[in-house]
């Protein structure tokens, strides 16, 4: 190889050399005397190439074998390895190197051999020990084998290296291994088996052998039949398995039970890869452990548990089902379904059912946080699962027309009363947001709106809100989903609130220039009638000093807005009456009523029910209910005889002058706040009749821009206009207009209305 060298190195040169006897080549240069002279170097090449001598190659030869031997035997080598690798790279010099490859590979070859009937001959019961003489089998082939290249490292870095198609001698040695001791059927099928067993027994609980089970694995990958010969049956038992424990378990575990249990076999499965297994085996493993314990149980695991887990609120599960399941093909479309389904049957439920009612609202709002805690805590705020979460509350909301929106009012009513046990205004705050989230929901806001106008007006007119920022924030919030258009008549019930305060101060200084003031207070609110609900009117008889003071502040006002007509409202008035009991004087906070019905017991003892009412002219129902808030509720200024409940028309009345009450004023259960079934049909009553004006107002600006439009056209834009929910009663078939006579009528005086469309060709 030197020699080789130096010959390509000959044309490049132009020098002089000299040989010495040993091979070494002396170089000399000569110079000339002149300046300017260039140094010639001259390189020649041996003239004699050293011989060896004519047994050097065979007993050259024997030493390393002798030495390979040793290597192969676990005995002493007799010579120095330096020696040695000195012997190799002499002969690899001299073109021996073909031959001494040969050798070298049919001695390793004859020891390979040799080894294989240790295996055949092996018992078949002691599978473990089977295993570890083969690993121990493995483990020298490699150490003898490393020892042996160290010797041969010259060889296998020259001529092996420039032949291509000849393997290293590490790779000899696997080609070895593997022909014949690994490729043997028996051999290799009891190595496999043994393998199999200890990762059954390790699944099944017991302990094994890891750093045995990833030397033999380790031996199968390095010799390249780890995918054939172990990997593929290793897969099939895992299906086997886990098939029959997904079957198994499924029946005998309720759902958090098994999703834990899977959990803790991917882990396990995770864990053998990284002890053990080969790389390339995690991603079949696994996605065959989801299939056979998730993607083919999904179904099962959902209609079984996910209810339990939702109404049990397991945080923990839900986020490993979402876990589990988006990790199988189909899993989280599947999840999705089911998810979606729970929320529209629970929903349903609570929307559904007319008894459950009163508590709508508060279970609709704990619903929602609930399902939002899941979906943000559980779910990864998976903004699919957000968005069917929405659908699904829309969907089953809306399943029971006009009735949430009205007791959403009525919830908001509550909250925004004075008396509520909401502590602080960020919670109100809070409250009110939420509220709004399950406002957006409704289709039918128009009865929202009508109800919480009424409610409205009863809080501001009877001075019961609880606080003008809350009622204004809740108005915000209102006109940023709405619209101004949907809250304009709400802000012109606050101005008409502002308006009045400066009105009764221009009034008390009107009322105090005047020669006799009244020993009477009295405060009006001024109402414009569009803005607030219409109240039925109702003639009361008012005791001459009332009369006398709203005549003056008639008088007062019309002087001021000529041509405007006022019209007293008597419903919610309220009034405060100093009384005198045994216990001492009291001043007892009542409506107008309650003031008409006392004020008789300053001219009589004892009064039937028929004298109150032709004496005060209220109405029989509300008069009912006036003296069952004064004679049979908490503060009992008035006897009732018999006693009862109920206001019968034989019952009689008295003044209880015994009547006794640790505060001083006391605030009799204000009626007006309380709503009739008559003003709540009247409301729904117009909130239908609205409908309709918008309906007609629809059709109208519909076929002005059209002029003619078939019928399913019209519906259809009549859908994307109103802003409430309707249905066709009756279809007609490819009918064109050009409208004359076009009516649509809403039916029904309770939810569920229906829509029916009449029309008709002209001429």
């Amino acid at each position: 190889m030197a020699e080789d060298i130096r010959q390509d190195k000959k044309a490049n040169f132009s020098a002089l050399t000299e040989h010495n006897n040993n091979g070494v080549t002396k170089i000399s240069g000569l110079a000339s005397n002149k300046t300017g002279a260039s140094k010639k170097l001259v390189i020649k090449n041996f003239k004699d190439r050293p011989k060896l001598a004519d047994n050097y190659t065979e007993d050259t030869w024997l030493k390393l074998r002798d030495a390979v031997g040793a290597i192969q035997n676990s005995t002493s080598i007799k010579y120095n390895l330096e020696e040695l690798y000195q012997a190799v790279e002499n002969l690899c010099s001299y073109k021996v190197s073909p031959t001494l490859y040969k050798q070298l590979r049919q001695v390793c070859e004859d020891h390979v051999q040799a080894q294989i009937h240790q295996f055949r001959e092996y018992p078949l019961h002691c599978v473990l020990s089977f295993l570890k003489r083969m690993n121990r089998c493995w483990q020298d082939h490699c150490r003898q084998t490393i020892m042996i290249r160290s010797i041969f490292l010259f060889l296998d870095r020259t001529y092996v290296l420039q032949n291509s198609l000849l393997p290293s001698i590490w790779d000899t040695g696997l080609e070895l291994f593997r022909n014949h001791i690994v490729s043997d059927g028996a051999v290799q099928k009891r190595t496999v088996d043994g393998i199999l067993e200890q990762i059954e027994r390790e699944r099944n609980g017991e302990t094994v052998d890891r750093s045995l089970l990833r030397s033999l694995l380790g031996m199968l990958s390095d010799l390249q039949v780890y995918k054939e010969s172990f990997e593929e049956r290793f897969l099939m038992e895992t299906d086997r398995l886990y098939a029959a424990e997904g079957q198994r378990l499924m029946q005998e575990r309720d759902v958090p039970e098994y999703l834990h249990h899977v959990a803790r076999r991917l882990e396990e499965e995770n864990d053998r890869v990284i002890s053990y297994l080969d790389q390339s085996t995690q991603k079949p493993l696994i996605s065959n452990v989801e299939k056979q314990l998730l993607g083919e149980h999904m179904t099962a695991i959902l209609q079984k548990g996910l209810s339990i887990l939702l109404d049990g609120n397991r945080v923990m599960e839900l986020a490993l089902l979402y876990q589990l399941f988006s990790k199988v093909k189909g899993g989280l479309p599947t999840l999705l379904q089911h998810w979606r389904d729970y929320i529209k049957s629970f929903g349903g439920e609570i929307v559904g059912t007319p008894e459950k009612d009163k508590d709508m609202v508060q279970d609709l709002l704990d619903f929602k946080d609930k399902m939002d805690n899941v979906a943000q805590g559980c779910f990864n705020r998976n903004e699919s699962f957000i968005n069917a979460m929405k659908e699904a509350f829309e969907a089953f909301i809306n399943n029971r027309p006009n009735k949430p929106a009205e007791l959403i009012a009525k919830y908001v009513d509550c909250k925004l009363r004075a008396g509520n046990k909401e502590a602080t205004e960020e919670e109100m705050e809070r409250i009110l947001d939420k509220i709004m989230i399950i406002f957006r929901f409704i289709h039918g806001k128009d009865v929202f709106e009508a109800f919480y106008k009424k409610d409205l007006a009863k809080r501001l007119l009877v001075g019961k809100s609880a606080s003008v920022d809350a009622e204004k924030s809740m108005l915000s919030k209102l006109k940023h989903e709405c619209g101004a258009a949907f809250t304009s008549k709400l802000e012109g019930m606050f101005k008409d609130m502002e308006l009045s305060k400066d009105v009764m101060i221009q009034f008390k200084q009107y009322t105090q220039n005047q020669s006799e003031p009244s020993q009477l207070e009295l405060t009006v609110n001024i109402l414009t009638m569009g803005y607030w609900p219409s109240y039925t009117p109702m003639e009361v008889h008012l005791p001459p000093e009332m009369v006398k003071l709203q005549e003056v502040f008639k008088l007062f006002y019309l002087g001021k807005h000529s041509g405007r007509k006022l019209q007293w409202q008597p419903t919610l008035g309220h009034a405060v009456l100093k009384t005198e009991f045994k216990e001492g004087k009291k001043e007892l906070q009542v409506s107008l009523f309650q003031t008409l019905v006392l004020l008789m017991f300053n001219e009589g003892e004892e009064f039937s029910v028929e004298e109150i009412k032709s004496a005060t002219g209220i109405e029989e129902g509300e008069l009912r209910r006036t003296l069952q808030s004064l004679a049979c509720g908490k503060a009992r200024v008035l006897n009732k005889s018999p006693r009862g409940k109920d206001i019968e028309d034989g019952d009689r009345f008295n003044f209880n002058n015994d009547f006794r009450h640790k505060l001083f004023r006391i605030k009799i259960n204000q009626i007006q706040m309380k709503e009739t079934v008559e003003e709540q049909v009247s409301t729904t009553e117009r909130v239908f009749q609205d409908r309709q004006y918008q309906i007609d107002a629809a059709v109208v600006r519909i076929m002005k821009m059209r002029k003619t439009l078939g019928h399913n056209l019209l519906v259809s834009e009549l859908y994307n206009q109103l802003k409430f929910p309707v249905k066709v009663l009756f279809h007609f078939h490819s009918l064109s207009l050009s409208l004359l006579f076009y009516r649509l009528t809403v039916h029904g005086s309770r939810p569920g209305y229906r829509l029916t469309v009449h029309g008709s060709r002209p001429g």
